[in-house]
């Protein structure tokens, strides 16, 4: 899948499990989350409450902060990821900076 960088106007991306009958997945935009944590976004911190299932990314390209979530903790590996950005501001109020 070749990534798609994260544009000025795109604030939150919100992936979804996809039922097809050879089993559940994520959808386009939960691989596309998945991309740019692997090939783009920078790991600043895991939130020091919630660990790895809330974590602090930093856009090289912008300097914008961005949140992974599991927001539907209660499916199974906490559900598909949401990612959105937040200002430096709410980063330093999650203890993350």
């Amino acid at each position: 899948m070749a990534l798609s960088p994260l544009r000025a106007n795109e604030t939150v991306l919100v992936g979804a499990w996809v039922d097809a009958a050879i089993g559940v997945f994520g959808d386009e935009t939960c691989k596309r989350i998945e991309a740019l944590i692997r090939d783009n976004l920078k790991h600043v911190a895991d939130h020091p409450k919630h660990g790895a299932w809330k974590s602090l990314y930093r856009d090289p390209g912008d300097g914008r902060f961005w949140e992974r979530t599991y927001p539907n903790g209660e499916l199974h590996g906490g559900g598909p990821p949401t990612i959105r950005s937040i200002t430096e501001a709410e980063a330093k109020d999650t203890n993350a900076l």
